[in-house]
This record gives C-alpha cells, sequence and structure tokens, in this order.
C-alpha cells in the first residue's frame, strides 16, 4: 500500500543497487519506496546505479567541446535541416507553451534507417532515421552512442523495477521496449541570462516516454512541482535525477504520476550543462492498459486532463505530438501537410510545448 501524501521538500534518493543484488528483504524495500515516490512525486535521485564514472566524464567533456565549437559549425547540423527532429537547436528555437526556451542543445537518437514513405504509413514514420554529426567533431558520434547504450540497459531495469512496483511481472514490458525502442539523448547548455530577460530555460511541462534519466552538472535549475509549489532538484554527485514519463501514467491509468518540471535559467555570467536521456517505447507500439492488484486499484487517480496536452496511448502519434509542437521551424519545413488537421486534434497546438528538457 502507498501512504499518504508526504510533504516533500527535496527529492529523495533511491539506491538501485538494492534492487539489482540486494536481499529479497532489500529488494522488496527497495520496492515499496519506488512505490510510494513514484505515486506521489514522479522524481527521485538514484544512486547505485552502476553507470561507470569514466563514461559520465566522457559525455560532459564531449558536451562541452561542442558547444564551444564555432556556430557556423554547430548550424552544420541545425535541426531544422532534419525530418527526424536530429540536430542542433539554437537558444529560444524549441518553444514550450508557445514561449521560447533560454538554451542551445543537440539532440542524438539510436542510429536507424529511415523508413520508405509508402502511401498509408502513418505520420510518426517520417521520425525515424538517422543523426546529424557534427564533421569538426567526430568524436561525438562514439561517446554519445555508447553512453545511449549504456544509459538504455539502466532504462530498461529501471522499467522492471517499476513493473515490480506495480504488481506485475518485471518483463511485462519488455515486448514495447524491444528490438527498437524510442531513444533520445539531448545535450545542452544553458546559457546564463540577467532576469529582466526572463527564467525560462524551459518552460513546465512533462516528458513524454516511459522513464527520463538525466545527468546534472554542477549548476542547480531543475525544479519539480509538488502541491503547487515547487522542489528544488540541484545536481547531487554520483546520482541520475529519474522521473517518470507520461507512457507509465497511461499504463497505470494514473498510480505513476508524469509530473511538471521546469528549469530556471542561471544567472548572467554562469553556465548550465545537463545531459537528459528519454526513454521510450517504440513508435510502432500502443501503450497497454495494466490489471492493477486490488490495494493499488483503488488508489488509481486516472490520467491527468489537460486540453493543452491530450494524452494517447499510440507511442508515435503521443510522441510526434510533443515534437511539432516544441519545434515549429521543423513542423513547417517537413511537416507543413500535417500542420491543420493536427491543429483540430490539439497535436499542433502552438500553445503547447516540449516534453524534453533537463
Amino acid at each position: 500500500m502507498t501512504s499518504a501524501n508526504a510533504n516533500w521538500t527535496d527529492l529523495p534518493v533511491l539506491d538501485f543497487s538494492r534492487f539489482q543484488a540486494g536481499s529479497a528483504e532489500e529488494k522488496e524495500a527497495f520496492l515499496a519506496e519506488l512505490r510510494q515516490v513514484a505515486y506521489q512525486l514522479g522524481f527521485f535521485y538514484l544512486s547505485g546505479h552502476g553507470i561507470d564514472e569514466s563514461l559520465i566524464q566522457e559525455i560532459r567533456t564531449i558536451s562541452r567541446r561542442f558547444f564551444n565549437l564555432p556556430e557556423q559549425d554547430k548550424l552544420a547540423i541545425e535541426m531544422v535541416n532534419s525530418p527526424h527532429f536530429r540536430g542542433y537547436t539554437r537558444v529560444g528555437r524549441e518553444q514550450t507553451r508557445g514561449l521560447p526556451d533560454w538554451r542551445e542543445q543537440i539532440d542524438l537518437g539510436a542510429e536507424r534507417p529511415i523508413l520508405p514513405q509508402d502511401v498509408g504509413l502513418p505520420p510518426w514514420s517520417r521520425m525515424q532515421g538517422p543523426n546529424q554529426w557534427p564533421e569538426a567533431l567526430p568524436e561525438l558520434r562514439e561517446v554519445t552512442l555508447r553512453y545511449q547504450d549504456a544509459l538504455s540497459a539502466l532504462a530498461i531495469r529501471l522499467i522492471q523495477a517499476l513493473a515490480a512496483a506495480l504488481g506485475q511481472p518485471e518483463t511485462i514490458f519488455d515486448p514495447f521496449i524491444t528490438p527498437s525502442p524510442n531513444q533520445l539523448l539531448k545535450l545542452i547548455h544553458y546559457p546564463g541570462r540577467d532576469a529582466t530577460g526572463g527564467d525560462q530555460g524551459v518552460g513546465p511541462h512533462k516528458d513524454s516516454g516511459f522513464v527520463t534519466i538525466l545527468l546534472q552538472d554542477e549548476q542547480a535549475g531543475l525544479q519539480v512541482e509538488h502541491e503547487g509549489s515547487w522542489i528544488d532538484a540541484p545536481p547531487v554527485p554520483g546520482t541520475f535525477v529519474i522521473n517518470i514519463g507520461e507512457l507509465l501514467e497511461l499504463a497505470s491509468n494514473g498510480y505513476l504520476r508524469a509530473n511538471v518540471h521546469q528549469v530556471v535559467t542561471p544567472p548572467a555570467g554562469v553556465d548550465r550543462f545537463s545531459f537528459a536521456f528519454f526513454f521510450g517505447a517504440g513508435l510502432d507500439a500502443t501503450v497497454p492498459l495494466l490489471s492493477l492488484p486490488l490495494e493499488l486499484a483503488g488508489q488509481v487517480r486516472g490520467l491527468t486532463r489537460d486540453p493543452l496536452n491530450p494524452l494517447f496511448y499510440e507511442v508515435g502519434k503521443n510522441n510526434l505530438k510533443n515534437r511539432l509542437r516544441s519545434h515549429p521551424d521543423v513542423a513547417r519545413r517537413h511537416y507543413a501537410d500535417l500542420l491543420e488537421p493536427a491543429e483540430r486534434e490539439g497535436i499542433a497546438s502552438p500553445l503547447v510545448g516540449s516534453e524534453y528538457s533537463g
């Protein structure tokens, strides 16, 4: 059973080694804590994750090298050139709820072939394709793909732990995440600015996948909503920040919480870097509605109802909705045929923003 709502003032730290290598009693205690936090808050720090510290340092170093490239080298792989929503985005070009986010970033996913655009193929099929890689930094490819592989394995184990916490077989979601899960690694730089220019690094939003695994650098900025207030989530050495995505809220009929969060811009003269990995079901999947044990089913809240952010059990449709609204320049260039019908269905409303942050 999940206890009454806690008065959270900080994100809790959960030690994943208790699930991975602990005794049966330690594993059950971990699952009980995970269930409570995922129900009430949807966010936590994860220690004992097993990701090699040297790989973490590599991703931090290569990211800084990328953002230090001359502007023309970054713009050579600008996202607007990619129908797959891959590549570099300048400060202010991604939007959340119609307002520009104050960050630059590069979006990288699994390297997969473009799907032939046969008649009748769903629009989300255009999202599959290769990354754009900077010629000026060829090392970026090897490091980021290796980092994605490591975090994909961690994400799968986390999803299995969440399934167990819901009284399900650990492998219940495996058919939806193999062999081709939806993966996105976002390397992000938040330049500091004076408060008179606004403080939206990324506006309030939810993430759309199963789980997000966020690595932060030294500078704080992430905030998590709880009962009408914001909980600061500063960097904690040796941990990732984990949050529940919309697919798990859908699968659990709202028992698991995909919570609202935002990022505050650092002050002038200070930079913030973060490295967000989003892991979801394959784009061709439809999320199952789980049958929860009676003691959990009685606490089901139902899905979040937000007219500006409709949720879809069809993964590709849910994902494309978010990408169209957060990257209007890509939408206009590569998805212009969808914009009017999408607006009628609430898919491409300019008032709704990105689900991808960190």
